[in-house]
């Protein structure tokens, strides 16, 4: 756990360069629109240890595979969101000496990432080898109200010296990824074109044949008024760029303005794009720096009306609540249904940025709550579309009758994980997706989502669990054997209690449904009937007989569902006892030795009860809770907002208060020792339900929404934003007292501490505990 990020409510600030935190601050200070992102990489030349990446949504790369036993059903690729062109390259020469941070005396370093308006800021003063000092300032931001557009300005003052800096910004296309299962180059030049202070670079992903262009426009200064110096251009492979020397007297201070913009063959036809590039530019140019970034600006002013949540007393709490909020609107807009969310977004390599189950259980509720209903929808649809593809997956392990199996991670519908363990066994993924449909349309009365769409990706999972499950002649019982649930840190177990839950509700659900559309939609439910060749007497009578006599590990003893059979075969030692030494297990044991212990890296069995809390008592919550947290190493980032919100609805405040700082703060403190090569940005949206649901005790019932708030000990009120149906409200907890004022003309039907009201448009109503 490292702490060197200071505490602020609206801004993340770095004081002072430490090279060893270099590869975290990169991801810390991260920025993106949804369409694209950027690590905060260094303009100038960096000789120190850094990864540079620039990531453009949608434009992926299928790395071939790279096993020592290859086994059927494995996937042939693992798809990347790769790293693309180096847009905010500017080389810097003071006096002929290369200004890097790697070889300089560095004097003061301050680098800040303002979340209020999307704005990354650097400034330092330095001495290089010659003796001459600079002071450096830098502003960086990428475009969230004109997407193609990413913007720099970057200035340095001559402290101590008379003589020349010479800028040379360029376009750098000859980029890998460090994560290259072969070491391999996956861009092709196309085409190129620089002239004076204008330049243009156009590549090609081998295989996939994407298409991205990226221009660039600059302008220079010497104490604000342009420099008339020569510009000379240069021109390589994958590469333009440009030079132009500066005269500064002592005191004077050169500045360079680049604009860039990068468009790609995922939304224009390959023979437009350079056009396309060239009205960007020509669109940033016309703008300026100081236009583009108002109207950014104005755009994450807006963002922040709608999902803001503000904390009073707490400015850890505060700093790491905004920040998750930031990553998530940095990394998905909904604006296109094509795009989905990769754990990392567009802040790192690890995972290749594709899609996980993550964001069907952790991003769903956060885009429900902050954003439009379609933002959301796109979500569900991302998974119909590949519908067809998740049958093929299933038919590849030996499935049939149109049974679908989701990948684990995708980013066009095929299986590209080749994790055995993972890849063949952790199915509960299936139950994700099928539990965001139900999530979705509780949360928005979106029930025709179900005609057709919803049904038929629930259809296609409910067959794959009616042919995943045998009948156990010993248990006279429905088993599931060779699976891994949520917790990783067990593989190739049998009657997981998780993934047996969700195949049991999941089939319940479709259930339902069925009879929702046969009352609702005959005429269409005939045609589904038809188009999947679905014998609904048959099938249906399989699902309920495996409803009915689905078997659970149980313990008896302690009046326990077990994670899995045997699970209590282990020697069950709590965390607490483990010697830090040993933390985080997955960096300090052999495989081995994780496997054979107790511990769990994720919530598993408390995922199932924290999404159907309603199908347990209190007292079982309780009894489950009090015996597997003290076993959670919480090295998923997935894993703390679980036991935060079900600590709140236990009572242990300071239990979930604790597990809430662990997730609003796990990138910026590094937790768990791995953010230098990412953010985990589907945690995230666990963070913010920690806070709602946790805090705010907040769930959908009988169409409405339902509070349960507390305030934790230190805090003085905290308050929150949501959407709800067409309704806009913000709440507030203070001391014994919580407020909602309604936002909207729509009258709101509440219920606060089991209290019914209604909340009348653009009124206020309080309510005393």
């Amino acid at each position: 756990m490292k702490e060197y990020i200071i505490h602020n409510e609206w801004k993340i600030i770095e004081e002072g360069f430490r090279p060893e935190n270099n590869r975290i601050s990169e991801s810390i200070f991260s920025i993106g629109n949804g369409k694209m992102g950027q690590r905060a990489n260094f303009e100038e030349k960096y000789s120190g240890d850094s990864l540079q990446g620039a990531y453009i949504a949608g434009i992926y790369y299928p790395d071939k595979t790279r096993v020592g036993w290859w086994k059927n059903g494995y996937p042939e690729y693992f798809a990347k969101i790769i790293n693309s062109t180096n847009w905010i390259g500017i080389n810097v020469l003071v006096n002929g000496q290369e200004l890097d941070l790697g070889k300089a005396k560095i004097h003061s370093f301050r680098r800040e990432l303002d979340m209020q308006h999307g704005l990354l800021s650097r400034s330092f003063e330095a001495e290089l080898p010659n003796g001459n000092r600079v002071k450096v300032t830098s502003q960086r931001f990428v475009s969230i109200d004109d997407t193609e557009i990413g913007a720099i300005r970057y200035s340095v003052k001559a402290l101590n010296f008379s003589g020349v800096i010479t800028f040379s910004p360029y376009l750098n296309g000859d980029v890998m990824n460090e994560d290259s299962n072969y070491d391999e180059k996956f861009w092709v030049e196309v085409e190129r074109e620089i002239s004076k202070n204008e330049g243009y670079l156009t590549l090609e992903t081998l295989k996939t044949k994407f298409q991205v262009t990226t221009g660039m426009y600059f302008q220079s200064f010497r104490n604000g008024t342009p420099a008339q110096e020569e510009i000379v251009n240069a021109s390589h492979e994958k590469y333009v760029g440009a030079t132009q020397k500066i005269e500064v007297a002592e005191g004077d201070e050169a500045t360079i303005e680049k604009l860039a913009a990068t468009v790609s063959s995922l939304n224009y036809k390959n023979t437009d794009l350079l056009q396309k590039a060239k009205a960007a530019v020509a669109r940033a140019q016309k703008a300026g720096f100081d236009k583009l970034f108002e109207k950014h600006k104005t755009k994450w002013l807006q963002i922040w009306e709608t999902s803001d949540i503000k904390i009073e007393d707490d400015t850890a709490a505060q700093q790491g609540i905004r920040y998750n909020i930031f990553q998530l609107n940095q990394t998905y807009t909904g604006e296109d249904e094509r795009l989905n969310i990769g754990p990392k977004g567009f802040t790192g390599e690890k995972y290749g940025g594709v899609t996980y189950w993550d964001t069907e259980a952790y991003c769903l509720p956060f885009f429900l709550g902050t954003s439009s209903i379609e933002v959301s929808r796109h979500l569900l649809m991302y998974r119909h579309k590949h519908l067809q593809k998740a049958i093929e997956n299933a038919e590849k392990l030996g499935f049939n009758c149109n049974a679908a199996l989701y990948p684990m991670v995708t980013i066009n519908g095929e299986e590209c994980h080749n994790e055995w363990e993972i890849t063949f066994e952790e199915i509960h993924r299936n139950g994700a997706i099928a539990y965001a449909i139900f999530n979705y349309i509780n949360y928005t009365g979106d029930k025709e989502y179900l005609a057709p769409y919803g049904f038929e990706v629930l259809l296609a999972i409910s067959r794959f669990w009616s042919q995943r499950v045998n009948w156990s002649e010993e248990k006279q019982k429905f088993v599931m054997l060779g699976v891994t649930g949520p917790n990783e840190y067990e593989n190739n177990v049998n009657n997981n209690f998780h993934t047996n839950y969700m195949a049991v509700w999941t089939l319940k659900y479709t259930l339902e449904v069925i009879d929702y559309l046969k009352k609702d939609f005959p005429f269409l439910f005939d045609e589904l009937l038809k188009k999947w060749k679905f014998n609904e007497l048959s099938e249906t009578t399989r699902w309920r007989k495996i409803i009915e006599n689905m078997y659970f590990p149980f313990d008896a003893k302690r009046q326990l569902f077990l994670q899995q059979d045997g699970f209590t075969d282990k020697e069950l030692i709590p965390v607490s006892k483990l010697s830090k030494k040993h933390r985080p297990i997955n960096q300090k044991w052999s495989w081995d030795h994780i496997l054979r212990s107790c511990y769990i890296k994720q919530a598993d069995t408390l995922q199932s009860i924290f999404w159907f809390e309603d199908d347990f008592s209190m007292d079982q919550l309780k009894r489950h809770f009090d015996f597997y947290e003290p076993l959670t190493v919480h090295e998923s980032s997935l894993s703390p907002c679980v036991h935060s919100i079900l600590a709140a609805k236990i009572g242990y405040e300071k239990k979930s208060y604790e597990m809430y700082l662990r997730t609003a703060r796990l990138d910026l403190d590094d937790y768990n020792n791995d953010t230098d090569d990412g953010l985990h940005i589907t945690s995230m949206g666990g963070t913010w339900m920690s806070f709602v649901m946790g805090f705010g005790g907040m769930r959908v019932k009988n169409n409405r929404l339902t509070f349960n708030p507390f305030l934790p000990e230190k805090w003085g009120s905290w308050s929150f934003r949501i959407k709800f149906r067409g309704v806009h409200l913000e709440v507030t907890m203070q001391q014994k007292q919580f407020t909602i004022v309604n936002h909207s003309d729509q009258t709101a039907s509440v219920e606060v501490w089991n209290q019914a009201e209604t909340v009348k448009g653009n009124s206020k109503k309080e309510f005393k505990k």
